[in-house]
């Protein structure tokens, strides 16, 4: 069975599951690492070469090229516009007005496999289409459109992926260090072991939602 590639909008996105009219033949994955080269004269003098320092890694990228063709839709082939008007939908802002934004998109393909590239989840960047083949009034029929995904991450997921024994706590309204440890730890005076652990140096004022790295007690 040929399993079709599909990308599924997330909520609070409505719009609905896409299916690929034809799997693409290949697909690129990219991700960028950044590293500072900036050691300074001194550095420059003494060395072939300055010193590197990691400055993080950046987001994978997921492009795919996808074809389509109605031509073979029946005795009156539709505008296949339709088909690619889906995708075009993918840029535009949800009508969310605490966070407007085009929707998050869970990209999938095939069943599980261990370090298979798909499921993807991810936002469109950038979408080009080519359409190449017309009906004799002039509506296009037959389109290549070359679509990029940034890759999307929860960011308390990946905590928890990069460190599986990592805690994390969301901040609520009310809450400071000494309260959370006493919630969490089951007392008050460990405040200072998450204050460390987050490099803070109020524990009373804390930003509500912000995710706070909560250290295991041996």
């Amino acid at each position: 069975m040929n399993e079709k590639l599909k990308i599924t909008p997330l909520s609070p996105s409505k719009l609905k599951e896409i299916t690929v009219l034809f799997n693409p033949n290949s697909y690129s994955i990219e991700k960028s690492v950044s590293w500072d080269s900036s050691g300074g004269e001194e550095t420059q003098r003494k060395f072939n070469a300055p010193a590197l320092t990691f400055g993080g890694g950046g987001s994978r990228t997921l492009s795919l090229e996808l074809f389509y063709d109605v031509t073979e839709s029946g005795d009156k082939p539709r505008d296949v516009r339709k088909e690619t008007g889906k995708i075009v939908a993918l840029k535009r802002i949800m009508a969310d007005r605490k966070n407007p934004h085009p929707p998050v998109c869970k990209i999938s393909w095939g069943g599980k496999v261990k370090n298979s590239d798909f499921p993807f989840t991810g936002v469109v960047t950038s979408l080009s289409q080519n359409f190449t083949y017309f009906s004799p009034t002039g509506e296009p029929l037959r389109a290549t459109l070359n679509v990029s995904f940034l890759e999307y991450l929860d960011p308390e997921k990946d905590l928890k992926d990069t460190d599986p024994e990592l805690t994390t706590y969301v901040v609520k309204r009310g809450d400071t260090l000494a309260s959370i440890a006493a919630r969490l730890y089951g007392d008050p005076t460990q405040w200072r072991t998450i204050a460390e652990a987050n490099r803070q140096d109020d524990p009373r004022r804390q930003q509500v939602g912000s995710v706070l790295t909560i250290p295991k007690k041996d």
